[in-house]
């Protein structure tokens, strides 16, 4: 795995924006990169691609795990929202995505799980959109690259269509959010490929009419997407009818990804499969036999109000308004360094199966929302 440089194609904004792709740049820095990229082995997409699958089946495991053994006081959920939770996995409510990150020791081939991005993951778009127009303007034969994301997302919605609620597929996001407009409506045009009938209502615009939700026509929603975190939307004004719903509205992704999108998870999954080799060793009330480690708040957003220690003492540390729920304490992952920066690897899971990667590059070894998105092809 390692970084190659290119010739800049002097049209690539406009080239990007033909396809739909408006957020490349943020305050005149590029967020998209265009002129390198990660060339990758065959090898090391297989590693991959079989890891992302079984920390798959370890996360259901442990889902299964805390609902039993209901371990839901590490995960600071509002009470209320525990039976929802519980319904929701019982009755096997379905999900459609998830992104897994990676930290890759090459040298060692050993590839670490940092987190799971299992309830409002964005880079979707410039995922399976995006760095696939890009591999074919730059290399238009005889490369790969691992993404098979758009047609895994119409076979899975495909397959969800006849257990979906109603006529209609709600998809939500905030106002005023470019980037999760833009990864909303491609995943409404993969749905509407699968031939679900679909239509777009902003979180703010939800209604509630006493006996269910609604849009602002006063249609039903029975079955919604919601690019919007379920941490937040339970403290929305409505969010004490999501467990009163008469109707019992279909969310996706559904409430029992909570414990997953949850950093308390890290710990859990620790204890269920000690030494796993694509587990980091995490704890919940300190740092354990661990001198060099992360400290994570249990939820938060774009690496914010993390520290960093070595020997135990701090050497780096993110700003934010996280951390009031608590921390988790995770060893410290070896990441992949390019004189470009610091990388991971995001790996995403879409109907039950790992289907493409992308990378996130930043300056320093904290991937935040001034990271950069890097695309890659296969090297055979």
């Amino acid at each position: 795995m390692r970084i190659k440089k290119l010739r800049i194609d002097p049209q690539w904004q406009s080239r990007l924006e033909s396809i739909g792709y408006g957020y490349h740049t943020t305050d005149g820095i590029p967020y998209w990169i265009d002129d390198y990229y990660y060339e990758i082995s065959n090898r090391e997409a297989n590693l991959i691609y079989k890891a992302t699958n079984e920390l798959w089946q370890l996360c259901l495991d442990a889902v299964e795990y805390i609902i039993k053994n209901r371990r839901y006081a590490y995960f600071h959920i509002p009470p209320f929202m525990i039976p929802h939770i519980e319904r929701s996995w019982e009755q096997d409510d379905p999900a459609i995505y998830g992104r897994f990150d990676f930290a890759y020791d090459a040298d060692r081939r050993a590839l670490k799980m940092l987190e799971f991005n299992a309830d409002t993951p964005t880079s979707l778009f410039e995922t399976g959109i995006v760095q696939w127009h890009w591999k074919n303007h730059y290399f238009p034969k005889l490369t790969d690259q691992f993404n098979g994301i758009h047609e895994q997302l119409i076979q899975s919605w495909a397959a969800l269509k006849p257990y979906l609620k109603g006529n209609t597929l709600h998809f939500s996001c905030a106002k005023e959010t470019l980037e999760d407009l833009t990864n909303v409506e491609y995943l409404r045009d993969t749905a509407l490929q699968a031939g679900i009938q679909t239509k777009l209502i902003y979180i703010d615009d939800i209604g509630w009419a006493g006996n269910g939700f609604v849009d602002l026509e006063d249609i039903p929603i029975r079955s919604i997407f919601k690019l919007y975190p379920w941490e937040w939307l339970t403290r929305e004004e409505f969010g004490m009818h999501i467990v009163n719903d008469p109707n019992q509205a279909q969310w996706i992704e559904p409430s029992w990804k909570m414990l997953l999108s949850n950093k308390a998870i890290l710990p859990i999954l620790w204890e269920l499969f000690p030494n796993h080799p694509h587990l980091l060793a995490s704890y919940f009330n300190g740092p354990d036999h661990l001198k060099h480690f992360v400290k994570k708040p249990i939820l938060a957003r774009e690496g914010a109000n993390i520290a960093m220690y070595y020997d135990r003492q701090m050497i780096y540390h993110t700003e934010g308004e996280y951390g009031e729920e608590g921390y988790i304490y995770q060893e410290l992952a070896t990441l992949h360094r390019e004189e470009t920066g610091f990388s991971i690897i995001g790996s995403w899971i879409i109907g039950q199966e790992s289907c493409g990667i992308s990378f996130r590059e930043s300056d320093m070894p904290i991937t935040t929302d001034k990271s950069r998105f890097i695309p890659h092809i296969i090297r055979y």
